[in-house]
């Protein structure tokens, strides 16, 4: 898969020692599988991309030295897109007659989210934080190209349809704990659990007659994520970072699928801050995600363009995911 780019900006001002306000547009949510031409699962899915975008004013208070708590609300947009092919209803068991059909939608929503921050002594910093669910209507469209040209002349509406998707990117809690240990090393430790019940199924309907265009079962489970990380200034100018994350899955092996292959995984990440002058850092970051390895058994019925009773599309496969991610940050305290 190409590397994908996920920009993201966020902006603190004080309005005295206890009150500050903030702003920020970062990508919470995402998920993207692009397989390559001739992928032997297409007619189980062959592209899936979901991207969320949030903007989130923020305020915060500061009781005293040991409470804090802050609150914003989010501004989210959403857009996907659902690539496979698909068994023609005319020439069944054919993949070079098989339809070519694409879902695209979009839509925005509402959310907020909510921390509190605890410091019993300088050197402990205890956090909660919560981020709502949000629950999103995608409207847009289904396209599909039959290469034959058949059901253009038999079934031409079955080709150009609206769309509408139903979806709820799920509630997260997050705990976080640092410590500071000596005056050049800090310790920091976090949880965070996903309420991934909410996503149970990918279902397009027709808006204009309740018909489903296509039904994905997927039936997540809330999960759990665990992470450690330390950092050593090792001069004024220059702090040196080291973590690791273990993430659990939300899927079982019955409903893993082509279009979110996943399994637990392991996030091992190295970086360092440098900071020329004091109004100035820049902060660089390598990490490596790898999977345990995993299996894919799914199977399905083609009904997108008309019943195609004798024709069941299966899939099998052996998965064993990594990916690279790289990171770069530019902070400025004017």
């Amino acid at each position: 898969m190409p590397g994908t780019l996920v920009p993201f900006a966020f902006y603190a001002q004080p309005v005295n020692e206890r009150l500050a306000f903030g702003f920020g547009v970062y990508a919470p949510f995402g998920s993207k599988t692009d397989y390559e031409d001739g992928f032997i699962g297409s007619n189980l899915g062959n592209y899936t991309e979901l991207r969320v975008i949030s903007a989130q004013p923020t305020v915060s208070y500061r009781f005293n030295e040991q409470w804090a708590i802050g609150a914003g609300i989010t501004y989210n947009r959403v857009d996907g897109e659902l690539h496979r092919q698909v068994a023609n209803p005319f020439v069944a068991g054919s993949p070079d007659a098989d339809l070519d059909a694409r879902i695209e939608g979009d839509d925005d929503g509402w959310g907020y989210n909510l921390g509190v921050m605890f410091q019993p002594v300088p050197e402990t910093t205890l956090g909660l934080t919560y981020r709502s669910k949000v629950s999103y209507t995608l409207t847009g469209d289904y396209r599909a190209t039959d290469p034959t040209g058949l059901l253009d002349l038999q079934a031409p509406e079955r080709l150009q349809r609206d769309a509408k998707l139903d979806l709820t990117t799920p509630e997260t809690v997050n705990f976080s704990a640092t410590q500071q240990m000596t005056d050049r090393l800090k310790l920091m430790a976090g949880a965070s659990w996903t309420r991934w019940s909410q996503f149970e199924q990918i279902r397009v309907i027709d808006p204009n007659n309740g018909e489903v265009i296509t039904e994905e079962p997927q039936s997540y489970s809330n999960a759990w994520a665990y992470s450690l990380g330390g950092e050593y200034q090792l001069n004024p100018q220059l702090a040196l970072r080291a973590g690791i994350t273990l993430d659990f899955t939300p899927t079982s092996d019955r409903f893993r699928s082509a279009r979110i292959p996943s399994d637990d995984r392991r996030i091992f990440s190295i970086g360092a801050g440098w900071s020329p002058t004091d109004d100035l850092t820049l902060d660089f970051a390598y990490s490596y995600l790898t999977e345990r390895g995993t299996q894919v058994d799914q199977s399905r019925q083609d009904h997108e363009t008309l019943p195609v009773p004798n024709v069941t599309s299966t899939y099998s496969a052996d998965y064993k995911n990594e990916a690279h991610g790289f990171g770069a940050q530019l902070s400025y305290r004017f």
